[in-house]
């Protein structure tokens, strides 16, 4: 059993993670970040879950470039092929849930 304040955790570096759980090779992580990640595309489903803070998501859909800006509570889901790139706005914390060994 494991409780987790999600608002307090901080890493040595952008993207830093606190694994939370392995279920059967999907992983949920604690991120946190005050940088963008990279454009990528990954090769499973991806949940992304704002759980502090405020994140622009750039995501190309249809052809198009569109973004969003998602405060704490938002989720975003990334289908198999669909590119994005999270930018915090300040420090973000953010929980992913996704295929073990994804991008």
């Amino acid at each position: 059993m494991k409780f987790i304040e999600s608002r307090t955790f901080t890493a040595t570096r952008a993207w830093g993670a606190l694994d939370i759980a392995n279920m059967n090779g999907i992983t949920v992580r604690l991120h946190w970040t005050d940088q963008p990640y990279e454009w990528h595309v990954n090769d499973g489903e991806e949940v992304f879950a704002v759980m502090d803070g405020q994140v622009r998501m750039d995501y190309h859909e249809e052809g198009q470039m569109r973004s969003r800006v998602m405060n704490a509570g938002d989720i975003f889901f990334a289908s198999v092929g669909t590119a994005h790139v999270a930018h915090p706005i300040g420090q973000a914390r953010v929980l992913v849930i996704e295929k073990e060994g994804t991008v």
